[in-house]
């Protein structure tokens, strides 16, 4: 009892984390995807459905185990022989989760007939060798010119693949120059045509001008149909070529060696045709937006222009405008100077002081004489009282020395000096003992 309560109680440690259904279904879905991805299978066909919505579901089994497929509408183009219940079939597709079910399922993408296996494991050998070469290096890939002229079509002249080419081309581009090079794309020889016709049309000939691009193209079929198209000839011809080569061999889902090594990839004829050239309708769009852009670009520069001139105009007579006013104002005033400095006033102004002058001089001498004895008996007045004669008759004198400076102070004699003394009425001499 007690082993089996340690054992419950570590499994429940263990396992702390409850799923729900949706969430445990979704962690293996991400499981298988991410561990086993795009593979090949291969087995017999049973219970095969077409269902209305265009998707077809069967169950590919062996002997021993089998899992649900589901090819999904348009995931593939049709079949040339419809599926049915015991055909042997090598199937390549994403190992998936049908999470509403629980179940895990193959979601096909290619179908082919059991017994191709053998075309395509050479298929992969080629790929892996090549790709060590460095065929396959997106560095040495080159980009297609923007506006070809020029363009030669390695395709054979009766297939489907010419007509849709030559459709869209004329349609999206008419004054494109295109060179057809006629070869087989199947059966043998095939493969040796396609890489002469590369090669001639990569090589300069005095015949034709240089290309711009050349296209390989094909419709699409099963990997027998294609396989000229992963032959070693023809991938080493379009690694050699000096012109940029698309591939546009087989359906979206057929990949060829051919497409590894070409600079570009196309998923048919007609997208290849649609990758080279842009469309002429959109060329038109893109210049009437062009045209249309420059002309409002044009406008609004003019536009601008003519606010900046209206501006310009209006500056332009504000300042003139105050400049006159400036010029009137200065004007008036000296206007009024001269007016207030005429020659005639000033004529009249001076003969006016002239004339006023010479009445003053007539009537002022004797005024002014008048005036002038009167100062001058009041200052005689004061000099008589005040002045130093007056002193000297109320009994002063005044003494100097020799050279007729007043002697102040006793400080300022010495012996033998010579002094004068002015009295009343003159002046004697002596000397300092």
């Amino acid at each position: 009892m007690f082993p089996l309560m340690q054992l419950t109680a570590d499994f429940f440690q263990q396992t702390s984390k409850v799923f729900t259904v949706a969430e445990l279904t979704r962690a293996i879905r991400g499981t298988l995807e991410t561990k086993f991805g795009a593979v090949w299978v291969q087995g017999e066909i049973s219970n095969y459905k077409l269902h209305p919505s265009g998707h077809q579901y069967f169950t590919l089994k062996d002997a021993r185990a089998q899992i649900a497929c589901v090819i999904f509408r348009n995931a593939m183009p049709p079949l040339r022989t419809p599926l049915a219940d015991g055909a042997q079939v090598q199937v390549y597709g994403n190992v998936s989760v049908f999470e509403a079910r629980g179940q895990y399922q193959l979601s096909v993408q290619i179908l082919q007939p059991r017994g191709l296996g053998l075309l395509q494991a050479k298929f992969e050998a080629l790929k892996r060798k090549l790709e060590a070469e460095g065929l396959f290096d997106t560095a040495r890939k080159r980009a297609l010119p923007k506006f070809p002229k020029r363009i030669g079509i390695v395709t054979s002249p009766s297939g489907a693949a010419i007509r849709d080419i030559l459709n869209v081309l004329k349609r999206r581009a008419p004054w494109l120059q295109i060179l057809i090079n006629p070869v087989r794309v199947q059966g043998v020889g095939a493969a040796q045509e396609i890489a002469v016709a590369i090669r001639e049309f990569a090589t300069p000939n005095k015949n034709w001008p240089r290309l711009d691009v050349i296209v390989v193209a094909r419709g699409g079929g099963s990997i027998e149909d294609l396989w000229e198209f992963n032959e070693e000839i023809v991938a080493r011809a379009i690694f050699d070529s000096a012109v940029p080569i698309v591939s546009a061999v087989g359906h979206e889902i057929d990949f060829t060696i051919c497409d590894f090594v070409a600079d570009l990839r196309a998923p048919t004829p007609s997208a290849a045709a649609e990758l080279i050239v842009t469309d002429i309708a959109d060329l038109r769009r893109h210049m009437d937006n062009c045209r249309r852009a420059i002309w409002r670009e044009l406008f609004n520069r003019v536009r601008d222009a003519q606010q900046r001139l209206d501006h310009a105009r209006e500056t332009l007579r504000r300042c003139l405008s105050h400049k006159i006013d400036s010029y009137k104002r200065g004007l008036l005033h000296i206007a009024a100077a001269l007016q207030a400095r005429s020659p005639a006033r000033e004529l009249i102004i001076r003969r006016n002081r002239l004339l006023d002058l010479r009445r003053r001089l007539l009537t002022s001498p004797p005024r002014v004489i008048e005036n002038a004895r009167q100062r001058f008996q009041r200052i005689e007045g004061i000099l008589r009282v005040l002045g130093p004669d007056s002193t000297l008759r109320r009994g002063y004198s005044i003494t100097m020395n020799e050279r007729g400076k007043i002697i102040r102070t006793i400080a300022a004699v010495r012996p033998t000096m010579k002094i004068r003394t002015r009295v009343s009425d003159g002046e004697f001499g002596s000397e300092i003992l």
